[in-house]
């Protein structure tokens, strides 16, 4: 599986991924479903950003992401 992977091209899917779902229209819902599509929406949001975010790497056949988490100040 490892050898035609693509690790830029896997990264730059979830950066996609991520700014579909934040751009994504909300259904005609209300109520109960509604916040529960929105919960879903940010913890989707914020999964895939995540990743997009990694520096992958591969070494003998084991996928690595190092994610930094720490906050980044504004410049």
């Amino acid at each position: 599986m490892a050898d035609g992977l693509d690790l830029d091209e896997m990264i730059q899917r979830f950066r996609d991924r991520a700014q579909a779902v934040k751009t994504r229209p909300l259904p005609p819902i209300a109520g109960e479903e509604r916040a529960r599509f929105v919960r879903q929406a940010q913890l989707d949001f914020q999964d895939y950003a995540i990743i997009g975010d990694a520096e992958a790497t591969l070494d003998d056949g084991v996928l690595t992401l190092r994610i930094d988490l720490r906050h980044q100040a504004d410049d």
